[in-house]
């Protein structure tokens, strides 16, 4: 997994379960670093640097998309 890049970072499980669905439907190779232990200690978030958003390099291109779309102004879904 050394390969895998850092797209974004949240501070909050909460903040990305929309991004994580679109990226299931997607097909996407992805994982969060740090999320679990983030998820048991919510204030820790700071601490670790926060959860990071980790894309394998071909499929960053649809990743990045997906993030823009949910980013944008007239979108009903929005990432927090």
């Amino acid at each position: 997994m050394l390969e895998y890049v850092c797209l974004a970072t949240f501070t909050y499980t909460h903040e990305y379960l929309i991004l994580k669905l679109e990226f299931e439907q997607a097909a996407l190779r992805y994982y969060f670093q740090n999320e679990t232990l983030i998820g048991l200690i919510p204030f820790s978030s700071l601490a670790f640097g926060g959860i990071k958003l980790m894309v394998h390099p071909s499929d960053r291109l649809i990743a990045k998309q997906i993030i823009d779309s949910l980013n944008d102004k007239s979108s009903n879904l929005r990432i927090v």
